[in-house]
């Protein structure tokens, strides 16, 4: 089961989390469900990363959310050059 809250683009819950790949300041991909949700944004940061009970909570301004599958690059070059 996943679920996620957005609440008023200031944070972000979500819950079906299995890892945080990856978490700046702009940008965290975390697998959820076998597939990879990005977060896009700023002043990104994770004020809650539980694991056990699959849920991780991010803070900042949320620009952006969208899966991607693992077989797509969420790298240092697509994030560079949109």
């Amino acid at each position: 089961m996943e679920n996620i809250c957005i609440e008023e683009r200031k944070q972000i819950t979500i819950i079906g989390a299995t890892k945080v790949l990856s978490a700046t300041n702009t940008q965290s991909v975390v697998e959820v469900g076998g597939t990879n949700l990005v977060i896009t944004g700023t002043n990104l940061e994770v004020t809650k990363l539980d694991l056990d009970n699959k849920q991780v909570v991010f803070s900042g301004e949320i620009n952006g959310v969208r899966y991607v599958t693992k077989k797509e690059k969420v790298g240092l070059f697509k994030r560079l050059f949109k």
